[in-house]
């Protein structure tokens, strides 16, 4: 019996392989990972610098332990470099393998930005358990760094350095942090949190270059402005990789795209997590990949299932201010907010005046049970 062969070991891949074993003991599972194949929480890698936990015991189980559990094989440090769905096969360092189901669970990658100056790779990012151990080293004995994005990440990131003892610069072309999810007063409640714990805003500043400096770095902002550093850490966003299954002649949009089943244009193969675009929607967050996990398991079963979204918040991991956010999915309505210094309710009314998303900071949060039984799931 053909195997059924997921390519990538992180939460979607992963959660995936577990949720199929609960219904099905006995089929032949792959699961293929680019890296050691350890299993770990992505998401406590911008928050666990302050609670000085020794990196190396951060995952939570082995190649060897997740194979065991799972009753599957699990290759550490392998490469898939080609895909023929026609033939139902795949290269797997370089040897072809076929497949009866494949789940492409390939994750996304930093998005890269263009700097000038001879310093413009060494711009870190961490997308993974390799990438935070490389950053952690660096850190020793260091005590500036500045953080390219002020998105969820980055917000996290300059929370948790800032709390461990590390003097953080953070940048943005936006006027407000987390801009792509709150409203301008929310933002700035968050600005002062940040601000009142010792981080360094540089709101509506672009960085354009990066250059060696006998203490470090100096970073070139827009309109004039340096900073001296000792390292710079990039958290612009992330891109989902799409190379594979554009060479292979899938559809491919922002992600890989698929149905409400999780199915690519290929017949027998499947997208799942960052790099996949489910009817439109790209949600790169925990709570969406554990409902497709859900719904693709049971597919994989045999028993065809759509996935479900119920509205679901993101909890944004910054301890100076505590903030849940939904985020709307249309844009035609307009944000209401209520709140003084320290804490914010903010909530999007849709253009029907129902409630399409919120976002709470401080004592605010308590709200979110009331909120969210206001706002219609996102795809039923």
């Amino acid at each position: 019996m053909q195997p059924i062969i997921i390519v990538g070991s992180g939460l979607a891949g992963y959660t995936v392989a577990r949720e199929f074993r609960k219904l099905d003991a006995t089929t032949p599972l792959k699961i293929v990972s680019r890296d050691c194949g350890s299993f770990y929480s992505k998401p406590m890698l911008s928050n666990v610098f302050h609670q000085k936990k020794d990196p190396a015991k951060i995952a939570s189980y082995s190649a060897a332990q997740m194979a065991e559990q799972l009753h599957a094989e699990v290759l550490p440090y392998s490469s898939v470099t080609a895909l023929d769905p026609a033939t139902r096969t795949i290269q797997i360092n370089h040897q072809d393998t076929g497949y009866q189901s494949l789940v492409l669970a390939l994750g996304a990658d930093q998005r890269r930005i263009d700097l000038a100056g001879d310093a413009a790779e060494d711009v870190l990012s961490v997308n993974d358990l390799a990438d935070y151990l490389r950053f952690h080293t660096l850190l020793h004995d260091k005590r500036r760094v500045a953080i390219l994005g002020a998105g969820l990440i980055g917000c996290e990131f300059a929370n948790d350095l800032t709390s461990g003892g590390i003097t953080v610069d953070l940048i943005d072309p936006a006027s407000w942090p987390l801009s792509r999810f709150l409203p301008e007063p929310a933002g700035q409640v968050m600005a002062d949190a940040l601000s009142g714990i010792g981080v360094q805003l540089w709101p509506g500043c672009t960085p354009v270059a990066v250059d060696r400096s006998d203490d470090g770095y100096r970073l070139s902002l827009s309109g004039g402005k340096s900073l001296q550093v000792d390292l710079v850490l990039s958290a612009i966003g992330l891109v989902p990789r799409i190379m594979l299954a554009q060479a292979a002649g899938l559809t491919t949009a922002r992600g890989i795209v698929t149905d409400a089943c999780l199915r690519t244009s290929a017949e027998h193969v499947y997208a799942i997590g960052d790099c996949a675009e489910v009817e439109n929607l790209l949600l790169p967050y925990v709570m969406p990949i554990m409902q497709c996990a859900r719904a693709l398991a049971k597919t994989l079963f045999g028993t065809p299932a759509k996935v479900t979204y119920p509205a679901m918040p993101v909890v944004v991991k910054t301890p100076a201010m505590p903030t849940v956010v939904a985020p709307p999915l249309q844009q035609d309505g307009a944000w209401e907010t209520d709140g003084k210094a320290g804490s914010m309710r903010a909530v999007y009314r849709n253009a029907d005046s129902s409630v399409g998303g919120f976002a709470l900071l401080g004592d605010r949060v308590e709200e979110k049970g009331a909120l969210l039984k206001q706002i219609a799931p996102w795809r039923i």
